[in-house]
């Protein structure tokens, strides 16, 4: 599992501007079940992503896709984690 830290590089003016096609793009990757939740950084400097993917290489390949980084407007620093304890609803993500 990883945790994605998106950090704006762009002005938030031209973030807004591809702000619909990066929803697109993170619904596309919810239906596969490779983004389990993302959200705004308080204060808006960037967001984060929650992922499984099966490696680095392909998570890396995935947010190729993200406009934000098609219009470098934003960078990421991704953390892999192993889950140990999750509560109820998501234990089925422990591999």
């Amino acid at each position: 599992m990883f945790i994605v830290s998106l950090n704006y590089i762009g002005k938030l003016s031209e973030v807004d501007k591809y702000l619909e096609d990066h929803i697109d793009y993170l619904n596309r990757y919810y239906e596969l079940g490779i983004f389990i939740a993302s959200g705004r950084k308080v204060p808006r400097t960037g967001g984060v992503i929650l992922a499984q993917a099966k490696d680095r290489t392909a998570l890396e390949g995935i947010l190729n896709h993200d406009p934000f980084i098609i219009y470098n407007l934003a960078d990421y620093e991704l953390t892999e984690f192993i889950p140990s304890k999750m509560v109820p609803e998501l234990a089925s993500l422990i591999n």
